[in-house]
């Protein structure tokens, strides 16, 4: 028996009815959303403690602040985002009208990960809901106390005919991804989102993959070895070094590397404490399977800082790796966890052709008191995303698309992105039915003089094609 075909149904029902489609619909589906977050900050703390082991502070930046912002956004700008886009016309369409119009694609599916089970999951479903979808929200099995709280208590908050929860694990997951979609977005790793991409092509589902990857983080001689200890150390442990954007290797030379090491220890300590396993600040790893993957890469190359883990807690210390070989199974692999190695080179040039030999990251980080080695650094190299001297924070600038590039993902979010993701841009010509006489030119039997004249108003207009 198919456990998903009735829900599915009742959603595509209530699209072809068009409930979703009016702006006072989608908006008072993302106010609902709004009071969920509102209304239920202190069980989403809760579950996010339970679950990760997210202080209240990391939990409230990271994942229900940048939630509500993105709800608000939506909220301001909805109606201006819903306009059809007025675009230039030709010669032959002045009396015309052209434009591009915002179409939701019908029902949606969103894969959310467990790692920033809040965010991960509620954002792009603000940009589903803006765009005037039904969605389905698949959020993870591991980060189960989230899980419970976003299937138990969200749906209060929207309309049950055109939105659902549903749960599972792989298995389950498998069995919906055989169902047709009309739109996808999947946030893990890159062999799942192989998967999911497989399935999608079956029916020719568009998909966004937001996937993870190696992250490099170049550090120049040219920089103050404190200020990059402290922004390195906040962004690589930041969830316990559990984000996809994270720096997951530092490139950096042998001598920078001995002024990092003491810096990086200091802010570890001054982050953490002498005992990290007893700071508030410092989460867990968010299950078995992952803790042992990560306890097996700590024999990689040689600890210089931390090393300590604790399996009845999940805990591994905050840990930087030296002398690593870029054969090791911590460079072969995203980490997701609190470790930090460190690869040696000899220039930037190494640095840069190092990165290049790599897969595509979904993020790139640089660090220098000189400007021309991080644009340098941008200029030379590909990401989904890039920031000099900080690690991070451009996720903060709704302005600015996430996502990856090549096996880092494809597709892009947050702010207007997210809405622009989630709708079919139409391209529509509504034309004069008068004219004809004009339009005629156009018409068989062609002649040297017919298309003397077309050549004529391409090149008065610039246009490749203008009367066809």
């Amino acid at each position: 028996m198919d456990p998903f075909a009735d829900t599915l149904r009742r959603l595509r029902e209530a699209f072809s009815a068009g409930r979703t489609r009016p702006a006072e619909f989608r908006a008072a589906q993302l106010r609902g959303l709004g009071r969920f977050l509102q209304e239920h900050k202190q069980l989403l703390q809760e579950a996010l403690a339970q679950d990760l082991h997210k202080s209240a502070f990391e939990s409230e930046v990271s994942e229900i602040s940048i939630s509500q912002s993105e709800i608000n956004l939506a909220l301001r700008n909805l109606r201006a985002w819903m306009k059809d886009e007025k675009v230039p016309k030709n010669l032959a369409t002045q009396l015309d009208s052209a434009f591009i119009r915002k179409e939701p694609f019908g029902l949606v599916l969103v894969i959310a990960p467990w790692n920033y089970p809040v965010n991960l999951t509620l954002v792009p479903l603000v940009g589903a809901l803006a765009a005037g979808n039904c969605v389905v929200l698949k959020p993870s099995e591991f980060s189960r106390s989230t899980e419970k709280v976003l299937a138990e208590v969200l749906p209060r908050y929207l309309d049950q005919s055109c939105f659902a929860v549903v749960l599972g694990g792989p298995q389950e997951t498998g069995q919906l991804l055989e169902h047709k979609f009309d739109y996808i977005f999947f946030t893990g790793s890159p062999r799942v989102g192989r998967i999911v991409m497989s399935a999608a092509a079956k029916h020719l589902t568009p998909v966004t993959l937001e996937l993870g990857g190696k992250n490099p983080c170049y550090v120049d001689d040219n920089c103050d070895p404190q200020t990059v200890a402290n922004r390195l150390a906040w962004f690589r442990y930041f969830n316990t070094g559990q984000t996809c954007v994270a720096p997951d290797y530092v490139l950096c030379s042998p001598d920078t590397q001995e002024r990092l090491l003491p810096a990086l220890q200091s802010a570890i300590t001054r982050f953490y404490g002498e005992d990290p396993r007893s700071s508030p600040n410092l989460g867990r790893i968010i299950s078995d399977k992952h803790f042992q993957r990560l306890r097996g890469l700590l024999g990689c190359g040689r600890v210089a800082i931390g090393g300590q883990s604790d399996e009845s807690e999940r805990y591994i210390a905050p840990t930087v790796l030296v002398d690593v070989e870029e054969t090791e199974p911590v460079m072969q692999e995203e980490i997701f966890g609190p470790i930090l190695p460190f690869v040696n080179v000899r220039s930037l040039d190494e640095a840069i052709d190092f990165i290049n030999r790599r897969e595509k990251p979904l993020a790139l980080y640089a660090f220098s008191n000189n400007k021309q080695v991080v644009k340098r650094v941008l200029a030379q190299t590909s990401s989904g995303s890039f920031c000099g001297n900080d690690g991070f924070m451009h996720l903060t600038l709704d302005s600015l698309p996430f996502g990856g590039v090549g096996a880092s993902g494809m597709g892009r979010y947050h702010g207007k992105f997210s809405f622009d993701t989630f709708s079919h841009h139409r391209a529509c010509l509504l034309r004069c039915p008068g004219m004809e006489k004009i339009y005629s030119i156009r018409y068989p039997p062609y002649s040297p003089r017919k298309l003397s004249l077309l050549l004529m108003a391409m090149e008065a207009r610039g246009c490749s094609c203008t009367l066809l």
